[in-house]
């Protein structure tokens, strides 16, 4: 795969995918996959910017965000090892090639599927009060549940991830 960025008419294009799930979601079926796996292969497919969309919740994203708050705390405290230290590394590496946005995959009226999508510095807890106001039950916020059943009508479910800057 090229890494020379491909120009058309002037504009640049770039590889994106805004539909990628993570072991947060119930019927991920690699649940041993980590989320460094997941950015290397992005970086594998050429890819410039993801987003993770989970079903119903951000768990995987805030996962994710953790998992990066400890190593830098323990890079900060001098207590990482070796392969902290080299997790890390890599970590910054990609994240330099790399933008990961928030998001969701929300069960909408019939089945249909949306996906939210929300800037980088978006608080997780709004984008949280955002599925709760699209009628993902509080107990199932950190689920990764498909099943959720919703009668949030499709347009709706629009406007509201809408006015939450989705």
């Amino acid at each position: 795969m090229s890494t020379v960025r491909e120009e058309r008419n002037g504009m640049r294009w770039i590889r994106i995918d805004l539909h990628l799930h993570t072991p947060a979601s119930e019927d991920y079926a690699e649940p041993n996959v980590s989320y460094l796996d997941i950015l290397q292969e992005a970086e594998r497919r050429g890819l410039e910017i993801i987003a993770f969309t989970d079903h119903n919740t951000v768990a995987g994203y805030e996962q994710f965000q953790r998992e990066m708050e400890f190593l830098t705390t323990l890079e900060k405290a001098g207590r990482l090892t070796d392969d902290e230290a080299a997790r890390l590394a890599e970590y910054r590496r990609l994240l330099d090639k790399i933008t990961v946005l928030p998001g969701f995959e929300f069960t909408s009226h019939f089945g249909a599927h949306i996906l939210g999508i929300f800037p980088p510095n978006r608080p997780l807890s709004l984008i949280e009060a955002t599925l709760l106001q699209l009628g993902i039950p509080a107990d199932d916020l950190k689920g990764g549940v498909c099943s959720v059943a919703n009668t949030r009508h499709v347009t709706e479910a629009y406007e509201i991830i809408h006015r939450a800057g989705g």
